[in-house]
């Protein structure tokens, strides 16, 4: 697939949606914690536990270092997997105090690759995890691959189904422009089509990508769409 053709892509999905304006979220910090939260799990669990944290309050590196790991299991419970996940947001805390002295602002001056070498270094965080980190808290232009992704690209033949996230997040990178907005927007768009349309069952009449699936007919711009 070409540039071109994926940017179509991307504006038809615009022209069906506007800007989905993500990620939710007020605070850097409440951002990462809403990254971590999100494993496996339906956002609307996730708004949930984050009430319960700003209820409490402990929605602040303050209240997350001194709180008690079954404390802060027992508020996020909504979340799923909450002991672990607990476990993570304490590994996390850990990990600025001890590297960046308690300071998000410090972290944010960090070099993109190195940052994301030290996040993937915290027990708990895998590579989508820490690059919707960078992406939606730090503003850094990496592009998120997860499930959706490979689904949608995978059925439409862009990319092979024994696609890894490494290959997969180059697919992306490479044929896009370095574009933080973009890179932002592009990766709702795609949870937006994996929810409605493209889902495990897949429900394709009324897609804006229906078109597009192989087969079906010819590619945007008039090439095959398994290029």
């Amino acid at each position: 697939m070409k540039s071109d053709q994926l940017f179509e892509v991307y504006q038809r999905l615009r022209d069906a949606n506007g800007c989905l304006n993500w990620w939710p979220g007020r605070t850097r910090l409440e951002i990462i914690i809403g990254a971590i939260l999100t494993q496996n799990t339906a956002w609307t669990n996730v708004e949930k536990a984050l009430q319960n944290l700003k209820t409490e309050p402990c929605l602040n590196l303050a209240a997350l270092r001194s709180i008690p790991e079954d404390d802060l299991a027992r508020i996020i419970r909504p979340s799923g997997a909450f002991r672990q996940k607990a476990r993570k947001l304490k590994s996390f805390v850990q990990f600025m105090d001890e590297s960046y002295e308690g300071s998000l602002r410090r972290m944010a001056r960090t070099d993109t690759s190195k940052l994301r070498g030290e996040l993937l270094s915290i027990w708990g965080i895998g590579p989508e995890t820490a690059d919707s980190i960078l992406l939606y808290a730090f503003d850094r232009p990496v592009f998120v691959v997860d499930t959706y992704t490979k689904r949608v690209t995978t059925r439409h033949k862009w990319a092979p189904g024994s696609i890894g996230y490494p290959d997969l997040q180059n697919f992306f990178m490479n044929r896009l422009p370095s574009d933080i907005e973009l890179y932002n927007d592009f990766h709702a768009q795609i949870v937006w089509l994996g929810k409605n349309y493209c889902k495990a069952k897949p429900s394709c009449v009324g897609c804006p990508l229906e078109d597009l699936l192989p087969g079906v007919a010819r590619n945007i711009k008039g090439g095959r769409n398994n290029v």
